[in-house]
């Protein structure tokens, strides 16, 4: 197991606190949904660095989930991130789009921190899983060295 994820997932949950930072009304939606989404890509590299897979450079939450998806099973919420694809370049720049208001941005934040949650959460359950596993080797080794 590799223990870069860790990194990924602290700056995952850094861009989510970040993400919910609308301290005044100086700061755009739009920069804010942009850290929502880099919260849900870098989650999703965590999780693909902590199954030894080295992430593709990409701001593409769908390549990322496809990744993902060949090694686990992907739940229909996680899948719905993609939507935060949009603010990965699009609304980092002022441009010809419609301003995101509050409504889409609290759907936005919502996706983002299910996805890291729900990463965390995964992690450690594998990591529960293995060592439990282990454990159990080593009393059967035991118990069978006894014998």
């Amino acid at each position: 197991m590799n223990e870069d994820y860790k990194i990924w997932l602290v700056r995952a949950k850094s861009s989510l606190a970040l993400s919910k930072a609308k301290i005044d009304e100086e700061i755009f939606y739009e920069d804010l949904c942009f850290q929502a989404q880099q919260a849900v890509e870098k989650s999703l590299k965590a999780f693909l660095v902590f199954l030894d897979i080295d992430p593709e450079k990409t701001h593409n939450l769908v390549n990322l989930i496809k990744e993902l998806a060949k090694r686990i099973d992907i739940p229909n919420e996680i899948n719905e991130v993609v939507i935060l694809n949009d603010y990965a370049i699009q609304t980092r720049y002022p441009g010809y789009y419609a301003p995101i208001e509050e409504d889409e941005y609290k759907k936005a934040i919502e996706k983002a921190e299910y996805c890291v949650k729900w990463i965390d959460g995964k992690i450690k359950q594998i990591i529960k899983e293995v060592e439990d596993e282990k454990n159990q080797s080593l009393l059967d080794n035991f118990n069978l060295s006894k014998k």
